[in-house]
């Protein structure tokens, strides 16, 4: 088996694991400290994985979790951050339509993170961001994180039910 397929599945399998924490936490700063930690396992798993525009977003988006966890997230670095993802990702891209996705997600939830302060609208963007990012996992063989999105997809729904009053 390759070595890099095995390192890139088990940080799949930790980034998968702080996601998944993250989804219960009540609030907005448990919420994005647990997301620093899967994007920094992601970005060890993309590298090994030569998933080159995930791995580009993966950086931007732990730039991003780090100033939102810190309240710091402001209008001009989103938009920064927004130009910089596109800009590199589409630049990094060596999977094709695939290789989209990842900016598709973090585009996205990049903006819900910032003009939102509601955790259940975090959890509706996060359940999209999930099915992206399970189509481009899968792609990749990061088998732990793919599986991990699904799960995750159906019980941030879950979460979305149960905090709904």
């Amino acid at each position: 088996m390759n070595t890099y397929l095995v390192i890139g599945n088990i940080f799949s399998l930790l980034s998968a694991i702080c996601i998944a924490v993250s989804v219960i936490k009540k609030s907005k700063k448990d919420f994005m400290f647990w997301q620093i930690g899967d994007t920094l396992f992601g970005m060890v798993a993309n590298v090994a994985l030569s998933a080159f525009s995930a791995l580009v977003i993966s950086i931007v988006c732990f730039i991003r979790n780090i100033l939102s966890y810190k309240n710091m997230l402001t209008k001009k670095i989103t938009y920064i951050l927004l130009l910089v993802s596109i800009t590199v990702g589409l630049y990094a891209n060596n999977l094709a339509m695939i290789g989209l996705l990842p900016i598709i997600a973090s585009a996205s939830y990049t903006v819900c993170i910032y003009i939102t302060k509601n955790e259940q609208q975090m959890r509706w963007s996060l359940a999209f961001n999930m099915l992206l990012w399970f189509v481009h996992n899968f792609y990749v063989q990061a088998y732990p994180s793919a599986i991990a999105n699904i799960v995750l997809f159906f019980w941030t729904f879950m979460q979305i039910y149960k905090n709904k009053n």
